[in-house]
């Protein structure tokens, strides 16, 4: 079916969705729709609560609105046309709208990596210069954070972008993956896909590496700066939160981005079951840990859902 879609359109990718696993379409569908709805609810319950809410103005709620925005933003790019192919075998995705979806699935991730970063400059901060911390972490400061953030994903993904689109697809456009992965998408073309591949590997490496060193090194201050047990376990509990979401992001994501490129060492079907759980787990997740573990959160989403009770 898939090649008799590919020859539907010249200007369209066809995505596959899942190879080898085209028996399950209920059972993947439920799985990424209940994701995509969790992190629906759960991020827009966090965007709405610190739009609202006066108490949550603090720099960290202000970078989980960012967090909160960017996995929206993440999901949304690729769980609806997913659910499109595997219930409504809706597998042809237009040229524009395929590299649309790329840059914003790659963008996002970066994104999220850098805010995972300015999360852990906040939690040093608020440790160990808890006095200048509203000084330090003014709003303005936590907007030029975001900005910044922003322009390294854009300056991350416009090489990486001329480089995929300025390959000729002569061939067959059918995409091995549900959604248009830049690996997959480059794979296709009739020129050598290796600089494309290469700067991905470089460039995605530096970034999850300088932000995963500069975590560690916030972390290693902490650890340096607490006094006495009570004290320390007291800043671990503080933390504890981001340490969930920064496991919850870079080990998986690690271990797709390797998978992506290792190719035929790896099944076909558990890289791209790998790359979307990636992208859908973290994003529904985050909310639930962070409004499960951090209590001013907590608190105001209780008086946003239940205002009598939570005056009582």
């Amino acid at each position: 079916m898939a090649s008799d879609a590919s020859n539907s359109s010249s200007s369209s990718f066809i995505l596959v969705g899942f190879p080898g696993l085209e028996a399950f379409p209920t059972c993947l569908g439920v799985l990424f729709c209940s994701a995509y709805v969790l992190a629906l609810v759960g991020n827009g319950a966090v965007l709405l609560v610190t739009g609202l809410d006066k108490s949550l103005r603090a720099p960290c709620h202000r970078l989980l609105a960012m967090l909160a925005a960017v996995d929206v933003l993440m999901v949304t790019a690729v769980v609806p046309k997913l659910l499109g192919v595997l219930w409504l075998n809706s597998a042809e995705m237009g040229y524009v709208a395929c590299f649309v979806q790329m840059f914003l699935v790659h963008s996002a991730t970066s994104a999220e990596s850098g805010l995972l970063l300015a999360m852990a400059i906040d939690r040093y901060v608020a440790i160990c210069h808890p006095l200048r911390y509203h000084s330090i972490l003014s709003a303005r400061a936590v907007a030029q954070m975001g900005l910044a953030i922003v322009l390294r994903a854009l300056l991350f993904m416009v090489p990486l972008m001329g480089l995929v689109t300025s390959l000729p697809y002569c061939g067959p456009r059918v995409v091995p993956h549900s959604y248009c992965e830049h690996q997959a998408v480059a794979g296709l073309a009739c020129a050598d896909p290796r600089p494309a591949g290469l700067y991905s590997v470089a460039a995605s490496s530096l970034t999850v590496g300088a932000d995963g060193a500069c975590i560690a090194a916030s972390y290693g201050s902490i650890l340096r700066a607490v006094p006495g047990r009570g004290a320390l376990r007291r800043a671990l509990s503080t933390c504890g939160c981001h340490l969930c979401v920064v496991l919850l992001f870079y080990l998986p994501g690690i271990v797709s981005v390797y998978a992506q490129h290792l190719g035929s060492a790896v099944p076909a079907p558990a890289r791209v079951l790998l790359a979307d759980l990636y992208l859908a787990l973290p994003a529904a997740l985050n909310p639930l840990v962070y409004s499960g573990r951090t209590r001013p959160v907590r608190r105001a989403l209780l008086r946003m859902l239940l205002p009598g009770k939570a005056r009582a």
